[in-house]
């Protein structure tokens, strides 16, 4: 293959000249007749990057590269708006998986989620989800409800008239499989639930699959596996929450909600809290934590005592000595299961972060914007802590008056 010889000076020749005067200049930027390829000009390169006309200097490295002629100015580039998910939406389910959550104070737990999400596992595209509760429950739709039927709540402590009220609804709904959670209230209606239904329950299921339950036993030597029954509880931390796209969470008309007034086997029963400032932090719902820093700890402790929180610390004050070991929150203290953390002067060293892991909801004051603990918060305060204790108490204190007042009135 032979290939024509260059010729430098036609080249050149066939270049405009710029300007006059008594020495030739040529432009270079132009392409020669034949062979050859265009110059670049690095100037006007990077003249055509530039971005804005403020007094700095700004630059779009994404245009470099591009061949004279094809710089483009960047176009001043528009937040990205996060679309909002679609609903998922249900019409005519082929079967219903009706679960029965604890639902405590009309909020789902950790473990009502999973036991959602075990229901969605059984469902798949074709079933459906219905979720009974006692009273209004926020956040169904979002944890995997497609329907919902809602049960008058009975006056006081009557776990015989909620399972009746129970066994009535998935009677009504016609239900293919009901799930509850293994759970004090909730492992105590499934088995009531069942007795009166004259059914078996598999308990303490850690593998939900259409294919099948799986359950340890034997001291977990070995397994148990069964084809999906009617009735069934999970077990707590076994089988993962619902992540998909909210869904429909269609109220359902059910006339049999009211409860009925029947004979008590409970004359009277009542829930005592236990005092938060003696719970074991392991057993702890609401845990405030002070950290290296904060240096008025008695300020600390009033916020504590007007949250009803258990107090926390990190390992920095433990060492010190400014609050007892068994205050201590982390990996080489206790690790938590509450449902709110609240950290106050906390940087978030890794130990303290493992400590926290299994915590809900996490709220974290620090002056630092990039520290970890932050980073991990649900919802952050970038300010000195010792500046946001006192404004939290008079609000909580203007909270307590109001609440008082409108009692009164």
């Amino acid at each position: 293959m032979n290939r024509p010889r260059r010729d430098p000076r036609a080249e050149r020749a066939a270049h405009l000249t710029v300007g006059e005067g008594p020495r030739p200049r040529y432009d270079r930027t132009r392409r020669a007749t034949g062979s050859g390829r265009p110059r670049r000009d690095p100037r006007a390169e990077r003249e055509a990057q530039r971005v804005g006309g403020g007094v700095r200097l700004r630059y779009d490295l994404s245009q470099v590269g591009r061949p004279m002629g094809e710089a483009v100015t960047a176009a001043p580039r528009a937040a990205p708006v996060a679309e909002a998910p679609k609903t998922v939406v249900v019409e005519t389910p082929a079967f219903l998986v009706a679960v029965v959550p604890d639902a405590p104070g009309g909020r789902l737990s950790g473990h009502d989620r999973q036991v959602i999400g075990a229901a969605r596992a059984l469902a798949g595209r074709e079933g459906a989800v219905a979720v009974i509760v006692d009273g209004d429950c926020e956040g169904l739709g979002a944890a995997g409800a497609d329907r919902v039927l809602r049960l008058e709540p009975a006056e006081g402590y009557d776990p015989g008239g909620r399972a009746a009220r129970v066994e009535a609804a998935l009677t009504a709904l016609d239900a293919r499989h009901a799930l509850f959670p293994e759970s004090l209230d909730g492992g105590d209606c499934a088995r009531r639930v069942a007795v009166s239904l004259g059914e078996a329950l598999f308990t303490n299921a850690e593998v939900v699959a259409a294919k099948g339950l799986v359950r340890p036993a034997r001291g977990r030597r070995v397994e148990q596996s069964l084809a999906p029954p009617r009735l069934a509880t999970v077990a707590a931390d076994a089988v993962a929450e619902y992540g998909g796209p909210p869904r429909e969470a269609r109220a359902l008309p059910f006339e049999g909600s009211a409860p009925v007034d029947t004979a008590k086997g409970i004359v009277s029963a009542t829930r005592i809290p236990a005092d938060p400032a003696t719970v074991p932090l392991s057993l702890a719902e609401f845990v405030v934590s002070a950290g290296n820093g904060l240096t008025d700890l008695d300020t600390f402790r009033q916020v504590a005592a007007a949250l009803h929180a258990t107090p926390g610390a990190s390992r920095v004050l433990c060492d010190a000595g400014l609050m007892p070991r068994h205050s201590q929150v982390g990996a080489s203290g206790t690790v938590l299961a509450a449902t709110c953390y609240f950290a106050l002067g906390i940087s978030g060293a890794p130990q303290h972060l493992q400590g926290v892991a299994g915590c809900e909801h996490v709220v974290a004051v620090n002056t630092d914007l990039h520290a970890a603990m932050i980073e991990r918060a649900g919802l952050a305060v970038v300010q000195d802590a010792q500046a946001v204790m006192p404004a939290l108490l008079r609000r909580l204190a203007e909270e307590a008056e109001q609440a008082t007042v409108g009692g009164t009135s």
